[in-house]
């Protein structure tokens, strides 16, 4: 008899690991800023720069505990780590309804939700994928990202007509119900990972788990290859993506033209991340992304500047979309078949760190760039550098180490 497909054994994790990603603390608080960015700007007074340093906070907690939210899924499994982080998340986002007039509290509300909530991120949910799948591993874990796509399509309306109907207060509890009333009873019912038995043939050797140790990889050129890579993307995307928004408010667009238009990226994330995924498991991994990471500096320069028409705004949230899509899905696919599963938590917690430190202190910056200047072209520009940057970087990576015998963590 043949055996059963990987996507046979291991759908149901696949759709619930990608509801869990759609509603965790990575994509909902970031397709959320940009729509409440004004109002409490208009409440409070506070700076865009102070406004996004909630974001900037929550991303840095988070990302310095992605490592270990990633050694305890490799430790205790992926399932108690990712749903008690959810249900976490959706609390602590819900109590950001209660932000005080006080700039200081307001930071501390997005601190806690950095801290409680990141383990609901894809630092936990892409172990489990990468448990059930081997030879389709692209494709599955461009499935579960598409998590990220859906809240990019959904979150943004959802959030406007919340703002403009109920105010920005009521938005942070409307959008809790995503994590609390959807993700975390899909995960509940769907979501566990593979018994020994049930994990593809490649990723057993000798009864146990092939890959190499964090100290091994922090001392090989790839870790810090990927590392300076993802920090350069990241850095370059992550302020585009908060600001988005303000950038076609700016332009002359309504709100409302402007949320149709960012979740028009949100299909091109889509697209972006099954169709990368499919690509990853043919060809190798840096040609595949090299020209979706770079072509985001075309989006930069029509973002920048004056006259930008609506076909040009559409086409720049194309861009943008496609390359994140490459992006998170490269993270995961590149820890797994450079460093193998043995302590996959841990190093891609490591590598989910420049990740998560510049995607949070990037929109600081555009905003500071926006406070200081009146516009972003200048970040735009310097953006256009960081993304071609940081796609040829990684045809530095070389083919694909296999891992023999002695490079396995004993079967548990």
């Amino acid at each position: 008899m043949r055996p059963r497909s990987e996507f046979t054994l291991g759908w149901k994790v696949v759709v619930a690991a990608m509801v869990g990603v759609a509603c965790g603390a990575s994509p909902i608080p970031y397709n959320t800023i940009g729509f409440i960015m004004g109002p409490i700007h208009d409440e409070f007074g506070w700076s865009f720069r102070d406004v996004s340093l909630g974001l900037t906070i929550c991303g840095i907690a988070g990302s310095l505990l992605a490592p270990v939210y990633g050694a305890l899924a490799d430790r205790i499994g992926v399932r108690p780590v990712a749903l008690c982080s959810l249900l976490a998340f959706g609390l602590s986002f819900a109590m950001l309804s209660q932000v005080p007039g006080s700039l200081v509290g307001y930071w501390l509300l997005w601190l806690v939700v950095g801290i409680v909530g990141f383990g609901s991120t894809p630092v936990t949910w892409t172990r489990g994928i990468n448990l059930w799948f081997f030879r389709r591993r692209g494709l599955a874990l461009g499935i579960t990202l598409v998590g990220t796509s859906l809240t990019a399509i959904l979150v943004p309306p959802l959030a406007a007509w919340s703002v403009q109907n109920f105010g920005w207060r009521s938005t942070f509890p409307i959008l809790a119900l995503l994590p609390l009333l959807v993700a975390l009873p899909v995960g509940l019912l769907l979501f566990r990972e593979p018994r020994p038995e049930q994990r593809p043939a490649e990723l057993t050797v000798d009864g146990g788990l092939p890959g190499i140790t964090l100290a091994e990889a922090v001392r090989g050129y790839r870790f810090w290859l990927i590392w300076a890579s993802v920090l350069c993307v990241a850095f370059a995307y992550g302020g585009v993506f908060v600001h988005l928004a303000q950038m076609l408010v700016g332009h002359g667009f309504t709100l409302t033209a402007a949320a149709g238009i960012v979740s028009t990226q949100g299909l091109a994330i889509l697209a972006g991340r099954v169709g990368t995924g499919f690509l990853l498991d043919r060809f190798w991994a840096p040609l595949v992304t090299l020209p979706l990471l770079s072509a985001p500096a075309v989006a930069c320069w029509l973002l920048a500047g004056d006259g930008l028409t609506a076909g040009f705004a559409v086409m720049s949230a194309v861009v943008l979309g496609l390359a994140t899509g490459a992006e998170t899905d490269l993270i995961a696919f590149l820890a797994g078949r450079y460093f193998g599963m043995a302590h996959y938590g841990r190093i891609y917690g490591m590598l989910y760190v420049p990740f998560g430190l510049a995607s949070s202190v990037s929109p600081a910056v555009y905003g500071w760039v926006r406070d200081t200047t009146g516009d972003y072209d200048a970040m735009l520009y310097v953006a256009m550098g960081l993304f071609t940057g940081g796609a040829v970087m990684l045809l530095g990576l070389g083919r694909y180490p296999e891992f023999g015998a002695g490079k396995v963590r004993p079967a548990e």
